[in-house]
């Protein structure tokens, strides 16, 4: 099901220390230590890594950290794992395949504590009513690549609704951009999407507003968590501690300061569409996608793992200590 050694690296995005020079408070670019986070894709949703950055709230903890983006599947967990990278965001149940496959990852800070999944139905042919299996029964969805968490949300909730991935539906499993296309051209009745493709999507007439909401309908859910080899816990302390102070004032910052955050967007996404920018954020704001305090809660794993399990990708219970470590959230201390 999934490969999690002896991944290679394309850099796609990086943000680094162009953003930092003008803190006066940092060290010099010399002594920081570089390290890097890898992303399954350059989202809007992960928002707060990318405040950490421009604020140089990592800087100010020694550390030069680049963005890598790497498109599909677990190749962002593979990195890790692999040595070639020292953090990956991402949704904790992949610490949960590989630790079954005898690797040791945590997750040690929250980022998004809700599920960032909405599905979407061809404009004028929405649902009229709650029934959601009789509505999908037949139809082709378009989701995310195996692997993904939109593909887990995707076979959790088909199995929720009674039906059977393989006769009831037609999935159409590709990346990001695959599913408002897939369905622009008639290949998909309904799809899976995130922000900002949702936008785009309703600029483009593909569709209108979500017919299912994930945040809403699933509650508190480690979807997003920030997650490092056990062997950086136990060996590095230091830089893990340093890591996660840095993300608790981004989630700070976040929160208590959206314009700023807006102003760091517009530079992540310049060309994205202001208007479409402004939008995303706001149902990101309003639908509390962002944690506040860091924290992965028992709750949010029992969500995380019960769409993995239900998916049928995880085949054994994996306990929350196993692959959550609150520890250095706990401890940070933020001025």
């Amino acid at each position: 099901m999934m490969k999690y050694f002896g991944s290679s690296l394309k850099v796609l995005k990086i943000t680094g220390m162009a953003a930092l020079l003008g803190c006066s408070a940092l060290a010099s670019a010399a002594d920081l230590k570089p390290i890097s986070i890898t992303e399954p894709g350059h989202l809007v949703s992960y928002l707060p890594v990318y405040v950490a950055i421009a604020k140089g709230y990592f800087a100010a903890e020694g550390l030069d950290v680049k963005m890598i983006t790497l498109d599909g599947g677990s190749s962002h967990t593979n990195a890790v794992l692999a040595g070639e990278a020292f953090a990956f965001i991402g949704g904790p149940e992949h610490d949960a395949f590989a630790k079954l496959k005898g690797g040791e990852l945590r997750a040690v800070i929250s980022v998004v504590n809700r599920g960032d999944t909405y599905i979407m139905a061809k404009k004028g042919s929405e649902p009229k009513g709650k029934d959601m299996a009789s509505y999908l029964k037949g139809k082709k969805i378009a989701t995310y690549t195996v692997g993904s968490t939109p593909n887990s949300i995707t076979h959790y909730l088909l199995a929720k609704w009674g039906l059977d991935a393989n006769k009831d539906v037609t999935l159409i499993e590709t990346n990001a951009a695959g599913v408002p296309a897939a369905m622009a051209a008639g290949q998909a009745d309904v799809g899976m999407a995130t922000e900002p493709i949702i936008t785009r999507g309703a600029e483009q007439g593909i569709w209108g507003e979500p017919i299912y909401s994930i945040p809403k309908e699933l509650g508190p859910y480690a979807y997003s968590t920030l997650n490092v080899r056990n062997d950086s816990i136990t060996k590095d302390p230091k830089t893990v501690q340093g890591f996660v102070r840095a993300m608790l004032r981004a989630l700070k910052e976040t929160h208590d300061d959206p314009a700023e955050t807006s102003k760091i967007a517009q530079k992540e996404f310049p060309t994205m569409a202001p208007a479409a920018l402004k939008a995303t954020i706001d149902r990101y704001y309003a639908n509390e996608i962002w944690s506040r305090d860091g924290q992965v809660s028992e709750q949010s794993w029992k969500t995380a793992k019960a769409v993995v399990t239900g998916a049928g990708l995880l085949k054994q219970d994996v306990p929350y200590n196993a692959v959550i470590d609150m520890q250095f959230v706990n401890n940070a201390k933020l001025n």
